[in-house]
């Protein structure tokens, strides 16, 4: 998978659904109907629609400076003085510059989206116009979950693009690409929308993405995808490239998800997440039979955190939900990104399905807790070890290790960074409260089931 060719011939079922689309046919010499465009031009165009929208995607430009490691016998005081080397004057630097994307979406303010990983670093940002203006921008917030960033240039006659709706989009629907592939300057793609709602793809914690066949490639990245009413559908991000090439499957952060985050960056300069407090899975045949429910699809809670909202909702374990705010949850990442992508304080309605009868639950998300523990505050045996509960609206399970200092009791016991301790003695643990209650009733050994790197593993506390 690629960060951000083929490019897309209409043919003629497609030139004639422009051409119906924008208001007739004409009759070609062989007596054959061809397409009518803006102006009653027999030639088909999309250059009415991407004339307006050009000028509200720029170019990115971003610097970084970055350490460059040097060989460890440069860093011996007795080896530079014996080569009579002068002294260290700290390590060296290099440039590191990059190109992307980014789009204007209030005029007014200067507010641009693009990508993440497009300014990620970066210490200095380069905004250039497609007029030709470059301009320094600042860093407004990023949104690493999501892959998203705002950033502010002050600058007068900006020109913004509309925003669409990315909730109506059906797979077939025309989208045009416009971006800064490989430097080149602004291209403009054209292709359908392939798929809708691709996750799973291991790129960022919170995947929705729109899947189109439009060209996109490396530079692209934080540019526009289009509909044909040159409304803003999605935020381009990536490429599936395994051969090294762009095979006509690129991706795309839509558009409702981006204004979400866009919104909570521009206010507080960082998302504010909350916690529903369960942990669930997807719904299948199986225990779709197993609950005596016609249902498909859905996420099943397998567990309901003591003391969070999902508890004073009265959520259960067994419960399928089915609809978060309206939307069909197909399964455990909707659910994630309804709860990802909602603020502190923010109400969800869940409809769902409990003893075969459907009802709907309110659910208020709220701020998290103290997630982060001293080992000490746990248990002595654990003394140098920064433990946190797991993320509630995530399906991992376990307390995580975050930190472990060397040379502690936690150290020489085994455990290590990023650690999860999914059991003690052969029992569930999934929070930090759990795990001290079961360590303060056992003051002998405890053998802990740990998870690291993809594999299970136990160790022995004495």
């Amino acid at each position: 998978m690629k960060r951000c060719k083929r490019n897309t011939l209409f043919g003629l079922a497609g030139l004639l659904s422009i051409g119906l689309w924008m208001g007739g046919v004409v009759t070609s010499q062989a007596g054959s109907t061809l397409p009518t465009l803006l102006n009653g031009q027999p030639m088909p165009t999309l250059a009415d629609i991407i004339e307006p929208v050009i000028p509200a995607v720029v170019n990115i430009a971003t610097s970084t400076r970055i350490q460059v490691p040097e060989h460890p016998l440069l860093s011996d005081p007795f080896f530079r003085q014996f080569f009579n080397l002068p002294k260290q004057r700290g390590g060296r630097e290099r440039e590191q510059k990059s190109l992307g994307s980014g789009v204007v979406v209030d005029a007014k303010k200067g507010i641009i989206l693009t990508n993440q990983h497009v300014i990620d670093k970066a210490d200095q940002i380069t905004v250039t116009l497609r007029d030709g203006r470059s301009i320094q921008a600042k860093r407004v917030g990023v949104d690493t979950a999501t892959d998203i960033a705002v950033i502010q240039v002050q600058a007068k006659n900006l020109q913004q693009i509309p925003l669409g709706n990315s909730d109506l989009l059906r797979v077939g629907d025309f989208a045009v690409a416009i971006g800064n592939p490989f430097g080149l300057g602004q291209t403009v793609t054209s292709g359908i929308i392939s798929a809708l709602g691709r996750k799973g793809l291991g790129l960022k914690g919170y995947e929705d993405f729109i899947q189109t066949d439009a060209s996109i490639n490396p530079g692209n990245s934080g540019g526009a995808l289009v509909n044909l009413r040159g409304e803003l559908i999605g935020i381009n991000t990536a490429i599936l490239a395994r051969g090294g090439g762009n095979v006509g499957i690129g991706f795309a952060i839509p558009v409702n998800m981006a204004q979400r985050i866009m919104e909570q960056l521009v206010q507080f300069g960082e998302v504010k997440r909350g916690v529903l407090g369960i942990q669930s899975q997807d719904l299948t045949p199986e225990l779709a039979e197993a609950f005596a429910i016609s249902a498909k699809e859905g996420a099943v809670v397998a567990m309901v955190i003591p003391g969070s909202p999902a508890e004073k909702a009265g959520l259960k374990r067994g419960d399928v939900i089915t609809k978060a705010n309206g939307h069909p949850v197909h399964g455990m990442a909707d659910l994630h990104n309804t709860v990802g992508l909602s603020r502190t304080g923010e109400q969800i309605v869940l409809e769902l399905i409990r003893d075969g009868v459907t009802q709907q639950v309110a659910v208020v998300i709220a701020e998290p807790e103290q997630l982060v523990y001293e080992g000490e505050q746990i248990d002595p045996r654990l003394q140098g070890a920064a433990l946190e509960d797991p993320d509630s609206s995530e399906n991992n399970g376990g307390v995580h290790v975050v930190s472990v200092e060397p040379d502690s009791v936690a150290w020489t016991v085994g455990l290590r960074a990023d650690d999860q301790i999914i059991s003690v003695n052969r029992r569930a643990v999934q929070s930090c409260r759990e795990l001290k209650a079961i360590m303060k009733r056992v003051k002998n050994k405890l053998l802990l089931n740990i998870h690291r790197g993809g594999e299970n593993l136990f160790i022995l506390v004495r």
